[in-house]
């Protein structure tokens, strides 16, 4: 989880939010969450179907599109710096240690 978790009546409106993810620095995907393929009502019902939730569960979601290394067949090494800012939310920084074994 990020460096900041926000009540519902934080962000007004989700889709409006700007994101950007970047590998030592340099931006390699900047997008809105205007086009995102569930919105986090939809995620809700569908996990409701077959799971109870309860009051404070964290719902997490996706990255923006073209932002998985997988997509990119792009991967980390060691020692890279990872970044995903979001407007009003701020940065989550996270570099990349190799552990041997």
């Amino acid at each position: 989880m990020g460096p900041w978790i926000v009540t519902r009546d934080e962000i007004p409106d989700v889709k409006a939010l700007t994101g950007r993810a970047k590998i030592n620095g340099q931006v390699f995907v900047e997008a809105d969450f205007s086009d995102a393929l569930h919105s986090f009502p939809d995620m809700i019902t569908f996990v409701s179907r077959d799971e109870t939730l309860y009051a404070g569960e964290v719902f997490g979601s996706d990255t923006v599109g073209n932002g998985c290394g997988l997509e990119r067949f792009e991967f980390f090494a060691d020692g890279d710096v990872f970044e995903l800012e979001i407007d009003a939310l701020g940065v989550l920084r996270n570099k990349v240690v190799r552990q041997d074994g």
